[in-house]
């Protein structure tokens, strides 16, 4: 990456159009002068919880009814926080207090937008499960089913046999004629287990918090039994105790780069775990969990050279296209590639550098983060902060400075205990 390749990028209709050399520009289009800048593809965070106004609902071992999409808040500061990072698009996952947690959204960060405008349009459904201490309540007080490991299997194999006999109910039901219909009852309708249905059809994939190498063995070959496979491993801290397991079973890896001894099940964590995985041919992304980290990506896939002597390039992949190819959207971004959404990052340096800032973010063609008018704007910011800290000083006060409002910027992740009391 450190290599310039000097190139011509053509975006419309926030679509990449053309890629080449010496390009001949349409009269009526823009033209930015990238010059010795490092241009990117805009960077994927398989793993976020930001914009959530809630991230669990942990009442019962299985919430698969509910879905993260109905709380996605697009005013949230954190979205056009990322944007300055980098990150152009995101899957916003259910915590992880229960082991079969709620549906996922995908986003790309469009702040301030229609809600529905954020939504990735034609991404796939996916599911959050849960294994570990957060799951059986081990740092809280809990009381509902389960409080052990081994309950936590038994949760995934009563719910899909439960899911295995009401597809089959219903598979018997539409295949009568509507004369057989009349004489039968029909079947219940059941939101939970419509979505479990998706999973075992292969319509919905599996994104699983994780730690330890047993459990991942075990939810895999629960996975298995039913005949299905478990798309992504989350946190996956030991997955480099179970590599070649890992890609015989056909699952990814989302991690991160150098978190550990934050809880007990996180002591063999070790930094080389992301490229190891990689090494071995598991499809690896590093995500963030953390609104703040997720700003900072561009340097947590940095770690995977310094630690575990990833070339730049595969380290890269792992905040970009890696993640696309999780989230099966590699046709649509992950990557700069004629057809493929024009989600671009201008970055002042090599992107790896600790240096190097982001100068523009575009989302499907459009600027949504100029460095520039950033700093325009945090100067019109503290302009009027000051004038307001004035006016309170003096003493003087008036209708326009009592309405000042101050919000709660909440941080959520996965170990959030807070969220669920």
């Amino acid at each position: 990456m450190n290599q310039f390749n000097i190139f011509d990028i053509i975006i419309n209709n926030g679509k990449i159009v053309a890629i080449g050399k010496n390009l001949e520009t349409p009269a009526d289009f823009n033209v930015i002068d990238a010059t010795n800048k490092h241009i990117t593809s805009g960077i994927i965070d398989e793993h976020s919880h930001m914009a959530a106004s809630s991230i669990n609902e942990g009442g019962h071992n299985s919430s698969a009814e509910v879905s993260i999409m109905d709380v996605i808040n697009p005013d949230d500061i954190n979205i056009y926080r990322n944007l300055a990072g980098g990150v152009t698009s995101a899957q916003i996952l259910h915590g992880s207090a229960n082991p079969i947690g709620g549906q996922s959204a995908i986003i790309k960060l469009k702040w301030g937008s229609e809600i529905n405008d954020m939504y990735f349009k034609g991404a796939a459904p996916f599911i959050k499960f849960a294994l570990g201490e957060n799951v059986k309540q081990s740092n809280w007080s809990g009381s509902r089913f389960p409080q052990t490991r081994m309950g936590v299997e038994q949760v995934f194999v009563d719910h899909f046999d439960r899911a295995k006999e009401y597809a089959k109910n219903w598979i018997e039901y539409n295949s009568l004629s509507p004369r057989q219909k009349r004489s039968v009852t029909k079947p219940r309708f059941d939101d939970e287990l419509e979505t479990l249905w998706e999973i075992l059809r292969g319509d919905r994939f599996v994104s699983s918090h994780s730690y330890v190498q047993s459990e991942i063995n075990m939810l895999m070959k629960v996975a298995e039994k039913f005949n299905f496979r478990i798309n992504t491993f989350t946190h996956i801290l030991e997955g480099y105790k179970l590599a070649n397991k890992l890609k015989k079973h056909g699952a990814g890896a989302s991690t991160f780069s150098d978190w550990w001894a934050y809880k007990f099940e996180v002591n063999d964590a070790i930094p080389y775990n992301a490229s190891i995985l990689n090494s071995k041919g598991v499809v690896t992304a590093i995500n963030s969990d953390d609104a703040e980290m997720g700003r900072r990506l561009n340097q947590e896939a940095a770690k995977a050279v310094k630690y575990g002597g990833s070339s730049e390039e595969d380290a890269w992949k792992m905040v970009t296209l890696n993640p696309a190819i999780l989230l099966h959207l590699e046709n649509r971004m992950g990557s700069i590639k004629v057809g493929k959404d024009a989600d671009i990052v201008i970055w002042s340096g090599n992107p790896l550098s600790v240096y190097s800032k982001v100068e523009k973010t575009f989302v499907d063609g459009k600027l949504l983060f100029d460095k520039t008018k950033n700093l325009e704007l945090m100067k019109r910011d503290l302009k009027e902060k000051m004038r307001i800290i004035n006016k309170m000083v003096n003493g003087n006060s008036d209708e326009e400075t009592q309405k000042v409002e101050i919000t709660e910027d909440h941080h959520y992740h996965c170990d959030t205990i807070e969220d669920y009391e």
